[in-house]
């Protein structure tokens, strides 16, 4: 008994060790100080004063955390808009939620994205739905589309996040509902993507829905020529 007992200073020694080697990683060849320790480059200048926010110091601490230990940096910033769609391409994996979600942690970024009602299930429903997880009944999108500009018109704030192929393989053409939703609200569209061999999560051009749908989701579409997908054989 009391050796099966002692296992437990053991193994608080083991995370202890752990967490210094950790910090040592954050360190090496760092002459900025502390200050430096947690930079993610662009992670202090995405953000604009409108933007929704959620989660403290602690939250944010965590995803610099997740993003220095991978590599991940941030370029571009997002517009200023208290409302807004933000059209993330290409997704090809479950690892482009995995990027969004450290980024939406890091940063603070009150938003909601949308995933399909199975994956809502006793532990991860409640931390995915403070994330901003949505759920979705992907057998009516009409109906989800006019619950989203309710829900958008409703909220003085509110930031979409949306992946408008609509599947993580290659499509054609885009599905349109994130449009028809940035149009009736009047929100604006973001160009949001995660380059998998550059580390780079970044944003482009703001587009404003004028009604020409076809010509503007096309030009959006093209603009994501270039980027790297996890899976770039599906983009």
């Amino acid at each position: 008994m009391i050796r099966r007992g002692a296992r437990g200073p053991r193994g608080a020694q083991v995370f202890f060790l752990l967490g210094i080697f950790c910090l040592l990683y954050l360190l090496r060849n760092d002459e900025r100080g502390p200050a430096g320790w947690f930079a993610i480059p662009g992670a202090d200048t995405v953000m604009s004063p409108s933007l929704p926010r959620r989660g403290n110091w602690l939250t944010r601490l965590i995803g610099r955390l997740a993003y220095k230990l991978t590599g991940w940096r941030i370029e571009g910033r997002l517009p200023d808009e208290p409302k807004l769609v933000i059209a993330g391409a290409p997704h090809t994996s479950h690892w482009d939620a995995v990027v969004a979600l450290g980024f939406f942690t890091l940063t603070g970024l009150k938003c909601r994205w949308m995933v399909k009602e199975e994956v809502f299930m006793f532990p991860i429903s409640g931390i995915i739905n403070w994330l901003g997880a949505w759920p979705v009944n992907r057998e009516d999108p009409g109906e989800l589309v006019l619950e989203m500009i309710g829900e958008m018109n409703r909220n003085d704030k509110f930031v979409l996040v949306i992946t408008p192929e609509g599947a993580r393989r290659k499509v054609a053409r885009w599905k349109t509902g994130f449009y028809r939703i940035a149009l009736e609200t009047g929100a604006p569209i973001t160009l949001a993507y995660a380059d998998f061999a550059r580390r780079v999560v970044g944003f482009g051009p703001t587009v404003r829905p004028n009604g020409d749908m076809d010509t503007q989701i096309e030009e959006m579409q093209s603009y994501f020529k270039g980027i790297t997908a996890r899976n770039p054989h599906w983009a």
